[in-house]
C-alpha cells in the first residue's frame, strides 16, 4: 500500500469514526434526558419490541447491541429491574433464556422512538 493509500484509508477510519461518536453522543444524551434510556438500552427495547413474539434469545441481544456477552447479561439485568424486560426459560432448551420485552419496556420504546429518529434524521441526513 502506498503511503497517499495508507493515509487515506486512515482518514476514512477517523471520519467516520468521528461521526459515530457525534451520532452516538447525541442518541445518548436526548434518549438519557428524555426517556431515561442510553443508547444500549433502547437498541435492546428496539430489537424486543420488533420481534413477533416479543422475545428473543438473550444471546441474540449481543449482536443487536455490540456488547459482550456478559455486559449484555448486565444490560438485561437493569432492564429486568426496571420492569422494562424479564427472563424467562426457553421450554425446547433449558439451558436457553429468552428476554420478553413487557409491557411497560414496549411503552417507553414507544415514547423513545420519535426520539431516537428525530436525532438520526438530523445527524444522518444530508442536505441534497
Amino acid at each position: 500500500m502506498s503511503d497517499v493509500a495508507e493515509q487515506d484509508l486512515l482518514q476514512k477510519w477517523h471520519d467516520l469514526s468521528a461521526r459515530h461518536a457525534a451520532v452516538f453522543g447525541i442518541l445518548e444524551c436526548r434518549l438519557q434526558e428524555r426517556h431515561g434510556l442510553g443508547v444500549t438500552e433502547f437498541e435492546a427495547l428496539e430489537r424486543l419490541a420488533g420481534c413477533e413474539i416479543g422475545k428473543c434469545r438473550a444471546a441474540d441481544l449481543t449482536d443487536v447491541v455490540h456488547l459482550s456477552q456478559s455486559a449484555t447479561s448486565r444490560l438485561v439485568a437493569r432492564l429486568e429491574r426496571e420492569g422494562l424486560v424479564q427472563r424467562a426459560l426457553c421450554e425446547s432448551d433449558r439451558r436457553g433464556i429468552f428476554v420478553v420485552v413487557t409491557d411497560e419496556g414496549r411503552r417507553r420504546y414507544e415514547e423513545a422512538k420519535p426520539t431516537h429518529r428525530a436525532a438520526l434524521e438530523e445527524t444522518l441526513v444530508v442536505d441534497a
